[in-house]
């Protein structure tokens, strides 16, 4: 009984990592572009609104393709404590700013308010990134990549491709390799310390391997196939479809008027040798470039519609594909019934 229950919730949870969201079937250029935007965005603007509008964008699209539970272990587990040392060392290393907060004597140097604001900034930077790269991986496959730039940059294309998905099938294979060792007591968690030892490098060595022997079996099977022959024709189930040209239109339209706000200065941020934040008086200070309040209002507003485009796609297709069932289901029923009357008539 036991057995069937896990069986059961192996497949459940199968059949949910499974589940693929609207805007992955999209094209794999409207993949790439969107990441592009929000991943550059991110990294090159230090204005905390578009900061926060970015993580709510890229936290709910990693809860639709990964689970609330998986995206919550991997924010709050690994990659918090990061934004924290980042946050914490800045300060420490860094002493610009006009707002003195605490003097360490030993080093003979001042904690800043702008040094610890700039530092968190940069922690929650990084900690963005890496929520939108946890999407990205899951949406933009290898496949995907070498279609875009196959043709172009072939070399390259492959080492990317390769590269990204190093470290999934790794781990992957790093979790057989040790249940199987498990299995013959020979795990790292039993024994001595020598022992331990000796598993680990078991573990090791199975692991590299099996990587030199799949590099080989993937070397031949792409000589096999003509990789990089000239005239060698390359097979693709992806079409620009009219759905992906609206798609293209309305992320191209939020594109330009978000980055036409960000050039007129909506961006605007400074944290040496004062905290300067466009559309923000900070203790009486503010930014030398002006923007007016309707105009940062559409550039936020723009900004978080565009980071939250494949939730509202995935969310909208839901809603149709319900309301297409819910149709069938009356028309379904309506047929049933004049069948059952002109039987009744009939007989």
């Amino acid at each position: 009984m036991l057995s069937t229950n896990k069986t059961e919730k192996r497949n459940r949870q199968s059949a949910d990592q499974s589940i693929i969201d609207a805007f992955s079937t999209c094209h794999p250029f409207l993949n790439f572009f969107y990441f592009a935007v929000v991943l550059l965005f991110t990294m090159f603007n230090q204005h905390p609104v578009f900061i926060c509008i970015s993580y709510a964008g890229a936290l709910s699209y990693s809860i639709l393709l990964l689970g609330g539970k998986r995206t919550l272990r991997q924010s709050f587990l690994f990659t918090l404590p990061s934004l924290l040392i980042v946050a914490l060392l800045n300060p420490l290393f860094n002493h610009y700013g006009v707002t003195m907060l605490y003097y360490v004597e030993s080093s003979g140097n001042w904690i800043t308010l702008e040094a610890l604001v700039y530092g968190v900034v940069l922690g929650a930077v990084m900690f963005v990134v890496i929520q939108w790269f946890s999407c990205y991986n899951k949406v933009m496959t290898s496949d995907k990549f070498i279609y875009l730039f196959g043709r172009l940059i072939p070399a390259l294309s492959l080492i990317l491709s390769m590269a990204l998905r190093f470290v999934p099938r790794f781990t992957g294979q790093l979790k057989v390799i040790r249940n199987g060792q498990k299995s013959m007591g020979r795990d790292v968690s039993e024994g001595s310390l020598f022992n331990r030892i000796r598993a680990g490098f078991n573990m090791l060595s199975i692991l590299v391997t099996w990587a030199l022997e799949n590099a080989i079996e993937t070397s031949d099977s792409m000589r096999s196939r003509g990789y990089g022959l000239k005239g060698r024709t390359a097979f693709s189930i992806y079409k620009f479809t009219k759905k992906d040209k609206s798609l293209l239109a309305v992320m191209a339209a939020l594109f330009l008027v978000f980055a036409t706000g960000c050039m007129n200065g909506a961006s605007y941020a400074s944290y040496d040798p004062r905290i300067l934040l466009a559309g923000f008086t900070i203790q009486g200070h503010q930014a030398p470039v002006s923007v007016p309040v309707v105009e940062a209002m559409l550039t936020y507003i723009c900004f978080a519609c565009f980071c939250f485009l494949p939730v509202i796609l995935d969310v909208t297709e839901t809603i149709r594909f319900a309301r297409s069932r819910k149709h069938c289901e009356t028309d379904l029923d309506m047929t049933y019934k004049k069948i059952y009357e002109t039987l009744e008539q009939e007989g």
